[in-house]
């Protein structure tokens, strides 16, 4: 004889729904959010000057990485130069490249990259594509990003580095300018060598109400 008390027999498939139903339920977890510290952040460059190497870089500008580590594909990335920044250390030259000359920084004061799509690409490798605009002229570029590592500081902020090394065609963004050499050959090379190493800084979530 059943009594009131009596335990019902187990069914596994309802079990198996109803665990799937709570896994949809459960909230994912958020992505991080770090922003460049630009104290310890280089976003440089380097091009061929007749005969060797010129480096420079930009002091002002700023950038925020989406780190999605449940599903990686969905981080992001995107950043803001300052184009007006750009400092190789001469300011003749530097004046001369904020010219329309190369980067006309009075009519395009910003050079942008926004990523659209994050894919592994080895061990702490990534291949990063997005929408890099400069000059005026926005193409689509495959960055070779690297995750240097990942801790906290000593004062417990906790942070993420990242390093990144391509050539770009100055010409594709309409740096067209040069001088040809009486011995034969040009001034400036057309190949620009950038870098950028990150730190990034997590951003603290702000308590809710």
């Amino acid at each position: 004889m059943k009594t009131l008390f009596a335990r019902p027999a187990r069914n596994p498939r309802r079990w198996a729904v109803l665990a799937a139903a709570l896994a949809v339920a459960s909230p994912a977890k958020a992505a991080d959010t770090y922003q460049f510290d630009k104290a310890h952040t280089t976003v440089g460059f380097q091009v061929r000057h007749i005969f060797t190497m010129l480096g420079g870089r930009f002091q002002d500008f700023s950038g925020t990485i989406t780190v999605d580590r449940a599903r990686p594909e969905s981080s992001s990335v995107e950043f803001t130069i300052q184009a007006g920044s750009v400092f190789t250390g001469d300011p003749k030259r530097d004046e001369h490249l904020r010219t329309p000359d190369f980067f006309d920084v009075a009519k395009y004061p910003t050079i942008t990259f926004k990523s659209t799509s994050v894919k592994a690409a080895g061990k702490d490798a990534y291949a990063v594509t997005g929408d890099l605009t400069m000059r005026g002229v926005t193409k689509k570029v495959t960055l070779p990003v690297t995750l240097l590592g990942e801790g906290k500081d000593p004062w417990g902020n906790e942070k993420m580095g990242f390093g990144m090394s391509t050539t770009l065609d100055r010409k594709e963004y309409g740096m067209n300018w040069n001088k040809t050499l009486d011995q034969g050959g040009v001034v400036v090379g057309d190949e620009v060598k950038v870098e950028v190493s990150v730190e990034a800084n997590k951003v603290k979530p702000q308590a809710s109400n």
